[in-house]
Formats: structure tokens, sequence, C-alpha cells
């Protein structure tokens, strides 16, 4: 059942009701305090310039945990040269610009649109958003984004422009901070190889709420 949201109640349907493709709701806004309420129950906003604004709730979450990311021998070397510098909440706003300019294959367009870039730096500033930024010879070659809730950090998306940059990241992010779980939200092919896996809701709600 997809559900429609009062625009002046940031209150969310229960996320077991999603639909089986995980949407469980449209309408509202992207404040910061519905935002962060979605969050803490398990659900995300993802919708494009088409649609109003989408909010789901997987019944499976993609998930990877940083004690069991995998590292290939070639991304050890790539570690060890040190090629890369990375940071922590450098430059956020460049970042997400980044991730909503670079092209995926069989993606035609962005759903990192305007409006949720200003929402994502906004949540920024008020300390719930987070970036990891890659740098190559002080150029931005890599990053990813996402929202802090608890230990556990919610991926919304990582961006490349130099082989491996995106993978140094997220390493970077595994081993560096106290995360208990990283949720992916979308499968890929290129998470899983690193390690990532499917959960039930129930079990990455359980990871949530403690």
């Amino acid at each position: 059942m997809i559900f429609r949201l009062n625009d002046d109640d940031i209150q969310f349907p229960p996320a077991e009701l999603a639909e089986e493709d995980g949407l469980l709701a449209v309408g509202g806004d992207l404040s910061e305090e519905r935002l962060l309420k979605a969050y803490q129950l398990g659900i995300f906003p993802w919708y494009s310039e088409e649609t109003p604004i989408l909010w789901y709730s997987p019944h499976e979450r993609f998930v990877l945990f940083p004690d069991k990311v995998k590292i290939s021998k070639s991304m050890k070397q790539v570690l060890r040269s040190e090629k890369f510098r990375i940071t922590e909440n450098k430059a956020f706003p460049l970042v997400i610009k980044a991730c909503a300019e670079a092209e995926r294959e069989g993606q035609d367009g962005t759903w990192i649109l305007d409006e949720m870039q200003e929402a994502y730096i906004k949540l920024h500033r008020a300390g719930f958003a987070h970036s990891i930024e890659v740098w190559h010879n002080e150029e931005l070659v890599g990053g990813l984004y996402g929202v802090k809730v608890g230990d556990v950090f919610c991926g919304e998306s990582m961006f490349s422009r130099m082989s491996n940059a995106s993978k140094s990241a997220l390493i970077w992010m595994c081993q560096h901070k106290a995360y208990r779980l990283i949720d992916c939200q979308v499968h890929t092919e290129h998470l899983e190889s690193m390690g990532a896996e499917f959960i039930s809701r129930d079990e990455y709600m359980e990871v949530l709420r403690s």
C-alpha cells in the first residue's frame, strides 16, 4: 500500500507496509525534521524530476559490515602507494554535486536533484550528513556522502573520477570510522564484490535501533 504524506505532519506509516519494491509513501517535503525521522525509521527518499517525492523502505537491505569488507591484492597496493589523500567533511557540497553529475550505466539523468542537494547540505551543516573526499594532487577525484544514524551510516551516493577512488573512500570509512553497519541501499555488483550483502528489514532495524 502506498501512503500519501501530510505536509503538516512528519509522521510515516509503518515501514513493513511498503510495496514489494519498497515504495512506502509519496509527498511531504525534504525538511531536516522529516529526513531525520525517515532515516531513524529505515526510510529514505529516492525520486526523479518526473515524480513527487517518493519514500522507500526495502524489505531487504543491501548493507556492508565494515569488518567484512573485502580488499583485493591490487587494491591493497593502491592503498599502500598513498596515491590518494583522504579527508572527511572537508568538501561536502562538492562531493554531492559530483555524485549528481556522475554518469551511471543504465541511468538517464540523476535522482540527486537541486532540492535534494540543498536539503542534504543543510543536514551536513547541522552535523547529520557526512562526506568522505578522495584527493589526487589537490584535485577531488572521488568520494561518498550519507547520513549518520547512531552507529549506522546510510550511504546515499559515491563517485569516482579516477580508478579506485570511490573504493578507497569506502575502505577508509570501514577502517577508520566506528560504524557497525553501512547501508548501501541499492544493490550493485561493485559493492557486492567488496563484501556487501542482503539482510532482512528486521535485522537492519535491530541494528538501527541499538
